[in-house]
């Protein structure tokens, strides 16, 4: 795919691939759970790699890309069948945020030092 990928583009394209090659989608808990052994695993990468922890004997640390690419996808599993618009609440977050948020960051003292 070289063509530019929007959120809702996606979207389209995990749910055209779990009705083309996976049968139907798993069940919201245990996407739930293979989202959490995801996170799990991005979060293996970063402690060895940015942390204090070391890779272990034969253990392979370049594939962080891979490993958050596997959280978007079960992620926009989790959108797409509790019928989330990503794009639309994504939206509506950085709206929240920014309102929450406008003058908080640029008067922490914390980040600028």
């Amino acid at each position: 795919m070289n063509e530019e990928l929007t959120i809702r583009k996606a979207q389209s394209a995990v749910n055209e691939w779990i009705l083309t090659y996976g049968v139907r989608y798993f069940s919201e808990l245990t996407n739930m759970a293979i989202l959490t052994e995801e996170v799990g695993e991005v979060a293996r990468i970063i402690a060895r790699k940015y942390g204090d922890q070391s890779f272990k004997n034969g253990e392979v640390g370049d594939n962080l890309g891979d490993e958050l690419a596997d959280v978007l996808w079960v992620l926009i599993c989790l959108a797409n069948q509790t019928g989330v618009d990503l794009t639309e609440a994504f939206h509506k977050n950085m709206e929240k945020k920014t309102r929450r948020d406008e003058h908080r960051h640029l008067n922490n003292d914390k980040l600028f030092s």
